[in-house]
């Protein structure tokens, strides 16, 4: 009786440690202790492919996704910093460099995941090769997607940046300026609201989704072939350091990089959403 009664204690206790480390293989954290991811995200096409194709997988796997929406680019890294959020799905990796940079933190890239084609979208003008002189087009003023914008509209024969102008360029790194083009920087979110009051705007494909604008309709895009579009505009799932090895974690950006997934953008999105791995 006695040894019957000790091994049930250790049976205990070790389906108490079993348990325990099940709980920790899934990051250790607070946010985990349940097998729960909460992740920050713009509407589309972010939230819409985290609730639509990830959460279901994840469930498979007993992890919760809980995606909380942001409609601005500051506030989920900030929350992502100050432990509110375990990840973000939101920014390239550009912005992401950019936003470390300027705010003294250490987000991690996780994995990238997939590419927006920025576009350019006809407002009162449907000519870009025709652009009347005077003419004026909107863009980002953000310092990622401004520079971003306006490679684009160089690639398009628009303007000329001066050599050195490099990712963060802005009006003033314009060296020619053959039409005498007038540029409206605005918040990135904006930029399809006011797109009847400018000739053509250049926007970010998440925006233009949210706007109900098709990329086939854009008069102008990036290309999908770019290495500079691999390398710095892939959107990616941002965490802080100590998540960046989370089973979790990992287990979301396997998710988002399968044949399934490719599969499931290019019917849901078509050329608008393009994966990056």
């Amino acid at each position: 009786m006695q040894n019957f009664s000790l091994s049930r204690r250790s049976l205990f206790a070790s389906a108490a440690v079993l348990a325990a480390s099940t709980l920790a293989g899934c990051g250790g954290q607070a946010a985990h202790e349940h097998g729960t991811i909460k992740i920050g995200a713009s509407p589309s096409p972010h939230a819409e492919i985290l609730n639509d194709f990830v959460a279901p997988r994840l469930e498979e796997q007993g992890i919760t996704l809980e995606v909380t929406e942001y409609t601005d680019y500051i506030k989920p890294n900030q929350d992502v910093t100050s432990g509110d959020l375990d990840a973000n799905y939101f920014q390239h990796i550009n912005y992401l460099n950019n936003y470390n940079a300027e705010n003294g933190t250490d987000l991690v890239n996780a994995g990238k995941i997939h590419f927006e084609p920025m576009g350019v979208f006809a407002g009162r003008s449907t000519d870009l090769t025709a652009i009347a002189d005077g003419a004026t087009i909107s863009i980002p003023n953000d310092p990622t997607n401004e520079g971003r914008a306006l490679l684009l509209l160089q690639e398009q024969g628009v303007i000329t940046l001066s050599d050195d102008a490099g990712l963060e360029a802005t009006p003033n790194d314009i060296v020619d300026n053959p039409h005498n083009i007038q540029f409206s920087e605005q918040e990135a979110a904006m930029l399809p609201s006011t797109l009847a009051d400018v000739d053509f705007a250049v926007i970010n494909g998440n925006y233009a989704i949210d706007a109900g604008l098709s990329l086939a309709d854009a008069v102008a895009q990036e290309s999908a072939d770019s290495a500079v579009i691999a390398e710095e505009y892939a959107n990616v799932i941002c965490t802080r350091p100590e998540l960046e090895d989370d089973e979790c974690i990992a287990a979301l950006v396997q998710v988002l990089q399968t044949e399934d997934f490719k599969a499931y953008l290019e019917e849901t999105f078509g050329d608008s959403v393009q994966a990056a791995f």
